[in-house]
């Protein structure tokens, strides 16, 4: 990626976050970047290849933050777990990026994702998921399902940790307290 690339990225970032996909013009990210319209739409055919790049680059950086910082255990619960406190503290440091992502997987957008993209993104925690059956950990429901109590989980704490400002300590805390009652749930 060059520089231009990346000022246009963080430019749109910003801007879809705050105006939202629909309220925010390719001419405004074009001007707040420094660059054409051309320039812009030589790197992105289209507004909705934009959007989408962007959520893919940044699903792409939280699964590796994930992957960094839950590699060291072996234990599917402390795995779960891990992967689970790596996706929060990935999203307070980096507040609009996770806004991001929320905001376009509620948007029609996700509709515009392949299977292969989306399958992607997934099969990881999927197949963690389903290991966590195969040993008698997780109750033996629809992978899926399990999958998405997780994630609204981890959203839903998001959002409450953001709005109590919470301190580092009590950051710790409160994942910790909610990880053992989400796993009091799928077990």
């Amino acid at each position: 990626m060059d520089k231009r690339e990346i000022i246009i990225i963080e430019t749109a970032l910003n801007l879809f976050v705050e105006n939202g996909f629909h309220g925010t013009a390719t001419s405004k990210i074009a001007q707040q970047s420094n660059v054409a319209n051309g320039t812009l739409f030589n790197l992105f055919k289209t507004k909705d290849e934009l959007v989408i790049s962007i959520y893919i680059a940044l699903k792409d950086e939280l699964a590796n933050y994930i992957t960094n910082n839950s590699e060291d255990y072996t234990e599917t619960k402390d795995i779960i777990k891990a992967q689970i406190s790596a996706s929060l503290f990935w999203g307070l440091d980096n507040n609009i990026k996770f806004r991001y992502i929320q905001q376009f997987q509620n948007s029609p957008y996700i509709k515009f994702l392949n299977q292969d993209t989306i399958n992607e993104q997934v099969n990881k925690h999927l197949q963690l998921i389903q290991k966590g059956i195969d040993e008698g950990l997780i109750k033996p429901l629809p992978i899926d399902f399990i999958f998405s109590l997780i994630s609204s989980q981890t959203f839903g704490l998001y959002q409450y940790m953001i709005s109590k400002r919470l301190s580092k300590k009590e950051q710790h805390e409160t994942i910790q307290m909610t990880f053992e009652m989400l796993w009091k749930m799928i077990t």
